[in-house]
């Protein structure tokens, strides 16, 4: 099964980190959102127990943090801390997404998670911990701030779905007047990163992640009690986000993208050159797809929000 982020990639990531863009789920601003919005639906007795966890197991002063420590509330700090972990610790890499391949029957993502884990089952791990009250604290708050970032991640169509082009970092494009360049097998900008930062950072308008959040909030009033119907449901989520992929990532693209043979993929230079062939299609990435996506980007942090907060005040119910 094809995995974008096994392990010896993690590993050849962090040695060339300064060549290669990060593949970091909604980018700062937007899992600072999805934390943001969570924290606003959260019950008073969960998000009372959720800061105290988060404040009495503070984050290592000396973890270098990727998106910057100004100070922000500890659940919106918390958002981004699964990514600076991950340059600690390559072995969580492979937590934040799975691999389904594009073009596939829908039936148990859980097929599709590789040896070194995924998200849905990270979420499903970490939320075990959480609520385990003989856990040690620090592991508790570790436990609370993977799920905070994991459901941000689960959502990101491009999280949840390969070409055989890890999520799309091997697929280069020109994203408005920025064109793009190759540098060791990478490609910037790419179809994954502009669905990370780009295009949820475009639809913000420089707003924060307290403002934003309230912005997601009011537009989709009307959709929160049933995006939290049902409970968890990772698969159902995750699937979702491949949908999204197929119909708008990659759907409305204006080239025409074949599903590629499910293979592994370590560098963009594996499946017969997978970055160099995409590069080749001279995809442009206008105003029209941006706010396509954006429409879609949207709402999938507001439904990340939304249902993250679900998942924590249910946990709180037991006593955290």
């Amino acid at each position: 099964m094809n995995r974008r982020f096994a392990y010896a990639w993690a590993v050849l990531a962090l040695t060339s980190f300064s060549f290669a863009p990060a593949v970091r789920g909604w980018g700062c601003h937007g899992h600072e959102t999805v934390a943001a919005l969570a924290e606003k639906h959260l019950t008073p007795e969960a998000k009372q127990a959720l800061l105290a966890l988060l404040t009495s197991n503070p984050i290592d002063p000396q973890l270098k943090r990727f998106c910057g420590d100004t100070g922000l509330d500890p659940m919106v700090d918390a958002a981004t801390w699964a990514d600076d972990e991950r340059t600690k610790d390559p072995a969580t890499a492979p937590w934040h997404f799975i691999d389904i391949p594009l073009g596939v029957a829908q039936g148990s993502a859980e097929n599709f998670c590789g040896a070194g884990g995924c998200v849905t089952k990270a979420i499903t791990e970490q939320l075990a911990i959480l609520k385990d009250k003989t856990a040690a604290g620090p592991k508790r708050a570790a436990a609370l701030r993977f799920i905070i970032h994991f459901v941000g991640d689960l959502h990101q169509p491009l999280h949840a779905t390969t070409n055989s082009d890890r999520g799309g970092n091997c697929v280069g494009l020109q994203y408005l007047q920025r064109r793009p360049h190759a540098r060791n097998n990478s490609y910037t900008p790419n179809l994954h990163h502009i669905w990370d930062t780009e295009i949820p950072e475009s639809q913000m308008q420089g707003a924060d992640a307290v403002e934003f959040a309230n912005t997601l909030d009011a537009m989709f009033a009307a959709s929160l009690a049933e995006w939290q119907a049902g409970g968890m449901q990772l698969d159902n989520w995750a699937w979702e986000s491949h949908q999204h992929a197929a119909d708008t990532a990659y759907g409305v693209l204006g080239k025409s993208i074949a599903v590629e043979p499910d293979v592994p993929v370590n560098s963009c230079a594996d499946d017969n050159n997978i970055g160099q062939r995409m590069l080749h299609k001279h995809i442009v990435v206008g105003v029209t797809y941006r706010d396509q996506a954006g429409s879609v980007a949207e709402e999938r942090l507001a439904q990340a929000g939304i249902r993250l907060a679900m998942i924590l005040s249910d946990a709180a119910k037991a006593g955290l």
